[in-house]
C-alpha cells in the first residue's frame, strides 16, 4: 500500500494509513540452512515419538551429533506449529458458552447403505511438503 516512489513522502503516507514507518523498511531475515536442517530433523523426531517435548527432542538431537541447546529446540518448535502431544488438564470439561448437541444415530438400527455417512481429514507427512487424507465412510 506504501508507494516509496510516490510524491507523498512515506512519512505522510504512514500517518495516513495508521501504519508504522519501522513496518515499511523492515526486511525480514531468511531462515538459516542450519536452522532449516534442525526444523527437518525436529520435525522427524516428532514424528516418531509426538509425545517428545522440548528437553527429549533436544536430548534426542544430542544424540544425533547436533550441539543445541532447549531454548533453540522450543523456538524452532514454537516456529513450526509443534508441541508435544499428551493428555493436557481439563480438556473434557465443556466450556459453558458452547452449545452441546444431542447424538442423532442413539437407538437408529442402520440397515441399508447410503443411510449415514461419515468423514474425517487428515495429513500425511512426505518427503518434500505434506498430503491431504479424506476419508468417507458409508
Amino acid at each position: 500500500m506504501i508507494d516509496k516512489t510516490a510524491e507523498l513522502p512515506v512519512t505522510q503516507q504512514c500517518r495516513l494509513l495508521n501504519l508504522s514507518r519501522s513496518g515499511v523498511y523492515y526486511r525480514p531475515v531468511p531462515i538459516s540452512p542450519k536452522d532449516l536442517e534442525l526444523m527437518r530433523q525436529i520435525d522427524e523426531i516428532h514424528l516418531s515419538w509426538p509425545f517428545y517435548g522440548s528437553r527429549k527432542i533436544r536430548d534426542e538431537l544430542w544424540d544425533r551429533g547436533y550441539d543445541v541447546g532447549r531454548d533453540r529446540v522450543r523456538r524452532l518448535m514454537r516456529l513450526m506449529g509443534i508441541e508435544a502431544l499428551y493428555s493436557k488438564p481439563r480438556t473434557s470439561k465443556a466450556h459453558s458458552g458452547h452449545r452441546k448437541y444431542p447424538y442423532l444415530l442413539r437407538g437408529v438400527s442402520i440397515t441399508r447403505p447410503n443411510q449415514v455417512w461419515a468423514a474425517d481429514i487428515t495429513y500425511i507427512p512426505m518427503p518434500k511438503g505434506f498430503c491431504y487424507l479424506v476419508a468417507i465412510i458409508d
